[in-house]
């Protein structure tokens, strides 16, 4: 099998992709990448001075549109300011192990920007969506489960790391449902999902870590960590690569930490299509937004 580079990327001239969380990181990699060939590439960012900055690296043409994905008015915002076509939305944008915190709605940091955040925004934009919908979840998600009694973490003792794999195994669990219905109402979109394996991002890197753990994170990025280009391969290989819809893509190297993409397995829970149907069900009633495609879907 051939690997996936940047020159595999097409012409994509004419085209318009919107990038969450593109001002760094591996968002911010593969907006470049997708410039560099020809799309419009919108950078859809917290901080519109930090998406300035990115674009200014960027060869082509980008439009840099404050988003901020733990504020479902700032979503909605948003989608209502992009009227134009979008053939490709990358839901890159995430947060992984802060401290306990709430977005602007209440939710639970994490799975409040990484999963809700996305899931509405996604939805507002569908109609205009017209090749394929790129959602990037994580490793992590294999550890995550998700529980309905309390996705917020409002009566149990929060822990990040948990609550960081509940948001990746939603990414995932999204993913597969919005598929079923594309599929269901005859739409030619594709859902895919996508993760970067150890890629040294700012993920890698939060603020308040003490010195002895910051020093062993730094030894761990060195030995496994694959940079930030290499780390948006899996994303662009899921945003333009021939593959089925509800592919997830990951690298092909040891334990999935580095190497080139490839399509990759995920965990029994992210093949479960009940729980699928039921998380998309709560989501829809957490941020008062539903599947606007014409068509029963069951």
């Amino acid at each position: 099998m051939v690997a996936f580079s940047l020159a595999d990327i097409p012409t994509m001239t004419g085209r318009t992709v919107v990038v969450t969380g593109a001002n760094s990181g591996i968002g911010r990699a593969a907006a470049r990448a997708l410039a560099v060939r020809g799309a419009r590439v919108v950078l859809a960012v917290r901080d519109i001075d930090k998406g300035r900055e990115a674009a200014t690296t960027m060869a082509g043409d980008t439009e840099v549109r404050r988003l901020d994905l733990a504020d479902l008015a700032s979503v909605r915002e948003f989608a209502d300011g992009l009227d134009e076509p979008v053939d490709v939305l990358v839901n890159n944008a995430g947060l992984m192990i802060p401290p306990l915190g709430r977005t602007a709605d209440g939710f639970e940091l994490q799975f409040g920007t990484n999963h809700l955040g996305h899931f509405a925004l996604t939805n507002l934009l569908l109609p205009r969506i017209r090749q394929r919908v790129v959602t990037v979840s994580s490793g992590a998600h294999a550890m995550g489960s998700i529980d309905f009694d309390d996705l917020n973490w409002e009566r149990r003792p929060y822990r990040a790391m948990a609550a960081y794999g509940q948001s990746k195994l939603a990414n995932l669990l999204f993913t597969a449902e919005l598929q079923r219905r594309l599929t269901e109402v005859g739409s030619p979109v594709l859902a895919t999902a996508a993760h970067p394996g150890l890629a040294s991002t700012n993920l890698l890197r939060p603020p308040g870590r003490r010195p002895r753990i910051e020093a062993i994170q730094r030894r761990m990025v060195r030995l496994l960590a694959q940079s930030d280009d290499d780390g948006a391969l899996p994303t662009l290989y899921a945003a333009v690569a021939d593959i089925p819809g509800n592919s997830y893509a990951g690298p092909r190297g040891l334990l999935q930490t580095r190497g080139t993409p490839t399509l990759v397995g995920r965990s029994a829970s992210a093949r479960d299509g009940d729980l699928a149907r039921r998380l998309w069900t709560v989501s829809e009633r957490l941020t008062g937004v539903t599947f606007p495609l014409a068509g029963s879907v069951r």
